[in-house]
Order: structure tokens, then C-alpha cells, then sequence
């Protein structure tokens, strides 16, 4: 009669080897190279969802003043109590500090041309206020790209450090078949297991950070628009006393 004893002891082998493919023993089987990836891997995540939680928070307090500060700004009957109100939001508010720096714009304008200086004579009072406007949605969108190059680096480099770390773990495994002599389950168990957690490492890195970008590109996008319609209709109205009658009879 056959004896069974060989197989089960090579299944209890092949399960004991199966144990060793644990995130205790990647830990344990780093090398230099190993560690190098894992830390790396592990910054660009904490990195990449931090950026995520910070700017999911602030788009969505942009998005959510927008609509309060641009129709407070549009429906107040006096210009001195709208800078006023503006004056009183957020420091991190976009649509305030792009109404304030053409308030600001206007007011130098007019004390250069009482002074008679030379920038009445080199720019108008129109030039001068798009200027301004343009210098200000322009700082105000590059705020709004905070952390984007990260995410944008993380989610395209992720997948390959992870696949370094792969890369790596099968030559080890390789090493130790060459060491051992033999290709058993107890000898690669290790080196297999770390390659794939290293993979999947990346990956987890990586998916995050492409999604969270391709959101907040599109939601940035959105917002730019908003910028730019805003900043439109300032310069109506400090350039020429009155809002243009059309775009407001569009935005009610």
C-alpha cells in the first residue's frame, strides 16, 4: 500500500513556506536597496494624501464662498461697504483678494493721476485694472495648483519604484535557489512574497494619486472659469462706474 505520509509533510512545508510571504517577513528580509524603496514608497503616499485631504478641504471652501461672496459683492448698493465685506473674508478666500487688488488698482490709479505722475500717462485706468486682474487670478490659480505636481509625480513614478522593489525581491529569490540548490516553496517563499507586496505597494501608492489629480484637475478647471467671469465683470465695473447689464442679467 502507498504510504501518505511525504505528501502531507511536503503540504505542511508548502504552508509553513506560505507563512513567510507576511508583511513581518518583507520587513525582515530588507535589504539596503529593499528599504530604500519601502521608505520611499511610504513618503510618497503620506505625501500624496496629504495633498489630497488638503486640497479636497479647500476647493471645497472655495467652491462653497463663491457663490456668497461674488452676489454679496454684486448686491451691495455701496462699493465702500463691498471692499468692506471683502475685506472680512478668509485670507485663503480667492474670489475677495481678486475683487480687492482691482479696488486697490483703481484707488492708485486715481491718486497717481491727481499727483500727475507718469503712470496716468503710460497706462489707462482700463489697462491698469486688467493688469491687475490678470496678476491676480493668476496668483490665485497657481494657489489652487498646490500640491498637484506631487500627486501628478507620484501617480506616474509609484508603479515603477513599486516594480524596482519586484524586481529586486525575484533576484533575491533567485540567489537563494542558486544557494540551496533547489527551487522549493521554502526557498523563494520570502524573496516572492516581498516582490508582490512591493508591488502592490506601488500600486496602492499610485492609484490614489492619479484619481485625486485627474478630480482636482477638473475641479480646478471649473473654478479658473469662475475666476476669469469675475474678474470680466470687475473690470466692467471699475473700468467704466457700472456693471455690464448683459452678464448680470445672465448670472440672475
Amino acid at each position: 500500500m502507498f504510504q501518505q505520509t511525504p505528501p502531507a509533510l511536503g503540504g505542511n512545508a508548502n504552508a509553513q513556506a506560505m507563512q513567510q510571504m507576511g508583511f513581518g517577513d518583507l520587513i525582515h528580509n530588507f535589504d539596503p536597496l529593499g528599504w530604500i524603496v519601502f521608505i520611499v514608497l511610504v513618503v510618497m503616499s503620506f505625501s500624496s494624501w496629504y495633498f489630497i485631504i488638503a486640497n479636497a478641504i479647500r476647493n471645497a471652501m472655495v467652491r462653497g464662498r463663491a457663490d456668497s461672496v461674488i452676489n454679496g459683492f454684486w448686491s451691495n448698493n455701496s462699493t465702500q461697504d463691498a471692499i468692506r465685506e471683502l475685506e472680512a473674508q478668509p485670507k485663503g478666500e480667492p474670489f475677495s483678494k481678486i475683487a480687492l487688488d482691482a479696488a486697490s488698482a483703481v484707488a492708485h490709479h486715481q491718486q497717481a493721476s491727481a499727483a500727475g505722475g507718469r503712470l496716468a500717462e503710460s497706462l489707462s485706468r482700463s489697462e491698469f485694472i486688467d493688469r491687475a486682474l490678470r496678476q491676480a487670478v493668476a496668483r490665485e490659480s497657481l494657489r489652487l495648483e498646490g500640491g498637484m505636481t506631487l500627486l501628478a509625480t507620484v501617480g506616474s513614478s509609484a508603479p515603477f519604484i513599486g516594480l524596482l522593489g519586484t524586481v529586486w525581491g525575484i533576484y533575491h529569490a533567485l540567489i537563494r535557489i542558486a544557494a540551496s540548490g533547489n527551487a522549493s516553496m521554502e526557498a523563494v517563499a520570502g524573496p516572492v512574497g516581498e516582490a508582490l507586496i512591493m508591488t502592490a505597494f506601488g500600486l496602492f501608492t499610485a492609484i490614489p494619486a492619479v484619481l485625486a489629480y485627474n478630480f482636482f484637475t477638473r475641479s480646478n478647471r471649473l473654478t479658473y472659469a469662475r475666476f476669469d467671469e469675475f474678474a470680466h465683470d470687475l473690470h466692467d465695473f471699475f473700468a467704466t462706474g457700472a456693471r455690464v447689464e448683459g452678464v448680470a442679467q445672465v448670472q440672475k
